[in-house]
């Protein structure tokens, strides 16, 4: 039996990482980072847009900014054409 998450890799969603700058919310002035991970489907990234969304409305620490990187896992391979060929017998 595969994984959740490969199936999901096949189901075309890709590894998104998203560092969220976020105030301290006793010390306004600080910013805090935060790392989340998790397998989404980009450009519209639905499972990131449901965490900042909880994160808005259940979070004490305003948003600062929101970095986001995404890549997919299962991709086509990678081809590179050979200049000759030696046989050894």
């Amino acid at each position: 039996m595969a994984s959740k998450d490969f199936i999901r890799q096949l189901e075309g969603y890709g590894l998104t990482t998203a560092s969220i700058l976020y105030r301290m919310p006793d010390h306004p002035s600080f910013l805090q980072t935060f790392i989340w991970q998790d397998y989404d489907l980009a450009p519209e990234f639905p499972m990131l847009l449901k965490f900042l969304n909880f994160w808005q409305r259940e979070l004490a620490g305003p948003l600062h900014s929101v970095t986001v990187s995404h890549s997919h896992l299962i991709r086509p391979a990678e081809f590179r054409a050979i200049q000759g060929e030696i046989s050894i017998h």
